[in-house]
């Protein structure tokens, strides 16, 4: 029996499960995270740009390049391990290293990355962090260094994978442009356990800063949207009760339409990726089972307090902007349905006149047939009596007799002859 045939992406796709595995790390480390993000059209990039980026920073270290079209590296840079991903609209580099420096978040171990090359980044740094992986010592100790290291008025701290660790982070972006999270391990916990910690902390960070995006984007369409709004609303009470024409509205609600779908195309991929980066958040958070520690607030509690409001800020921002399309599409119908109603009313007004107009036409023809038959006759009545005169002498009659004689058959004659015509015409 000869072999079933493979889907030819068979393969492919079942090895993409896998292709990016958590990094397995020790109880001791340090992570160097960067995400970076083209200014615009981050999506329609040229990825070939971001490998030869990744690259360059191999051949600095002597490293083994990624296969042509990669998507995911994961490979030993010097001392470090790097973990490079292309995602839709960004790239991360995390780097690991084993230790920790002597002072906390210490900005000498981003130095991994050199300056030249950070400056020929094709892109722009959308976040970066630092994190501390340390092992448990005590809950005296862990509580001095999360006091000492972040700031205590919006710090989140949460024991997580059922006490496998006490993660810690201020969100907040310190003098050497980083953020900062601390990872506490027990002593139990698994090199990959850990790992996934790490990963989890990561990717909170990246796409809340990529949801965030949708939010500056909402932020900037505030005035637009308001004067927008107001605009629309002037034209539908125009509508109502204006004393503008019917068709002058209509067109301008037209632009205030063309406007309004104009700005939905341009933010509706915003839109779309600001609720998938949110949902990712939350979902990220969910799945490190957070337990409150010592009465602080935990990570899902830092984001209900300070990132959802803005979440629902671009949310109720993109259900007010679809409203407006709708409203003024609705309002346009409806003022398109008024012109038609208007003008099929002035096309009967019209068909009315030229109705009355013909038949004004049609009587003068007939009052003009009528006098042509009396001027034909009357000519044609004058030459006969003409061409009859002779025949006074001979007949005995006088000329009046002879035109009398002559006036009613020729009359009837001519009628009779423009009657004919006027049937030919028709």
């Amino acid at each position: 029996m000869p072999p079933i045939n493979d889907n030819p992406l068979r393969y492919q796709l079942a090895n993409e499960l896998h292709a990016r595995p958590f990094p397995s790390l020790g109880p001791s480390c340090t992570a160097v995270f960067l995400a970076i993000k083209q200014p615009h059209d981050a999506a329609k990039r040229d990825r070939d740009a971001d490998l030869a980026h990744l690259t360059a920073l191999l051949d600095r270290y002597g490293a083994a390049h990624p296969q042509p079209g990669a998507t995911h590296y994961s490979g030993k840079i010097g001392r470090h391990v790097l973990k490079w991903e292309s995602h839709t609209e960004f790239v991360t580099y995390t780097v690991f290293t084993e230790g920790v420096s002597t002072r906390p978040f210490d900005p000498a171990d981003f130095e991994v990355f050199p300056d030249d090359w950070l400056a020929d980044a094709p892109g722009q740094r959308i976040t970066s962090a630092l994190v501390r992986v340390s092992p448990w010592v005590s809950k005296d100790k862990t509580r001095t260094e999360i006091n000492d290291w972040f700031v205590a008025e919006s710090v989140a701290v949460a024991r997580v994978l059922d006490d496998a660790a006490v993660i810690a982070g201020d969100f907040r972006i310190d003098p050497a442009g980083h953020l900062r999270f601390s990872v506490t391990v027990a002593p139990e916990t698994g090199e990959r356990r850990i790992g996934r910690i790490v990963q989890r902390l990561c990717e909170i960070e990246t796409y809340k800063a990529m949801s965030m995006l949708g939010f500056a984007r909402v932020r900037d369409m505030g005035v637009q949207m308001g004067q927008t709004d107001g605009h629309l609303s002037g034209l539908i009470g125009e509508m109502t009760g204006g004393h503008q024409p019917a068709e002058e509205t209509l067109q301008d609600l037209l632009k205030v339409s063309a406007e309004l779908e104009a700005m939905v195309a341009q933010s509706s991929f915003r839109f779309g990726a600001t609720a998938a980066y949110s949902k990712i958040v939350n979902q990220r958070i969910d799945v490190l089972r957070e337990e409150r520690f010592e009465g602080r607030q935990t990570f899902s509690e830092f984001m209900m307090r300070r990132y959802e409001p803005a979440m629902r800020t671009v949310l109720s921002s993109q259900e007010r902007l679809a409203a407006m399309a709708d409203r003024a599409r609705r309002a346009g119908e409806l003022l398109r349905t008024r012109v038609d109603v208007e003008r099929s009313a002035q096309n009967q007004a019209l068909l009315e006149s030229m109705d009355r107009r013909a038949d004004l036409q049609l009587r003068l023809q007939r009052t003009v047939e009528g006098l042509s038959v009396v001027a034909i006759s009357y000519y044609a009545v004058s030459l006969s009596g003409y061409l009859l005169y002779p025949l006074t002498d001979v007949l005995g009659i006088s000329k009046g007799m002879i035109i009398a004689a002559v006036t009613l058959p020729v009359v009837l004659t001519v009628w009779w002859m423009i009657r004919r015509i006027h049937k030919k015409m028709h």
